[in-house]
């Protein structure tokens, strides 16, 4: 709860610097952006360790290897990252660039899940 505070006090803060120094330098307003977010996500950290620690506990109990495991976080590395490169696209006005982005994380996410879908027709198979 504390981290979440400070974050969304990081969040407004830069917002509110972002809307003064955009009247008078728009690029400005978006590198402003781009440190907020470095903050912020750094501050997360934290968080995302203690995921990553009860989903190897989860996969140890289930009897999951590391690679059926993998594509998962990847996939979601990847959802978080275009949601972030789409967002300052379109912030900066660039909304083509923005759906290039989102187009390009799907067919990455759909590349880095293909170890899991040949895993699930394996297993499908020596079921049949």
């Amino acid at each position: 709860m504390p981290d979440m505070v400070k974050i969304a006090a990081i969040a407004v803060a830069a917002a509110l610097c972002a809307v003064v120094v955009k009247k008078n330098v728009a690029e400005l307003g978006m590198v402003l952006a781009l440190c907020a977010g470095a903050i912020i996500l750094s501050c997360s950290l934290g968080a995302l360790e203690g995921v990553k620690e009860l989903m190897d506990t989860l996969a140890d109990t289930a009897g999951l290897s590391p690679a059926v495991l993998a594509p998962v976080v990847k996939t979601v590395g990847i959802a978080v990252l275009t949601r972030v490169s789409a967002e300052l696209c379109r912030d900066a006005k660039e909304g083509g660039i923005a759906a290039f982005v989102e187009t390009a994380g799907a067919a990455a996410a759909l590349f880095v899940s293909l170890p899991l879908l040949k895993t699930v027709l394996s297993m499908v198979t020596g079921l049949l």
